[in-house]
């Protein structure tokens, strides 16, 4: 669906995939709700809506549309930074399990959508479930 800003009609989504250091399962239980409480603030903060989020246990796929001045890299910056370090104030024996202090991997999946393949990558990622497999 398109949006409008006072200088612009847009319709820009973003698919982005990210994950913790070594990618190590820990997004599970509190810590996964925790995350994505903190992610569904960030984004309603910065006025991005989501489309779809799935957190699986060793990474984060999250379909998001925002307006367009901002950047991809800008988005994850603030996603990964705010997310980590409220991760970190409240869960504080994670700090112990990453080396220098960082829990995300600096690497990330960005991809963008338009109104034709949107449906599938919300589809793809509600499908995460059904397709993970530990270990």
């Amino acid at each position: 669906m398109e949006k409008k800003i006072s200088s612009a009609v847009y319709l820009i989504n973003y698919h982005f995939v990210w994950c913790p250091k070594y990618r190590k399962q820990i997004l599970i239980q509190h810590i996964a709700e925790e995350l994505e409480k903190t992610i569904r603030t960030i984004c309603l903060t910065k006025n991005w809506d989501i489309l779809e989020l799935k957190i699986m246990p060793d990474h984060i796929h999250l379909f998001l549309s925002t307006p367009p001045y901002e950047s991809p890299t800008g988005v994850i910056k603030i996603l990964k930074g705010v997310s980590a370090k409220r991760l970190y104030s409240v869960y504080p024996e994670l700090r112990t399990m990453f080396r220098k202090g960082s829990i995300w991997n600096p690497s990330y999946y960005v991809g963008t959508a338009g109104n034709v393949s949107s449906d599938t990558i919300q589809r793809y990622i509600q499908e995460q479930d059904r397709n993970f497999s530990p270990g």
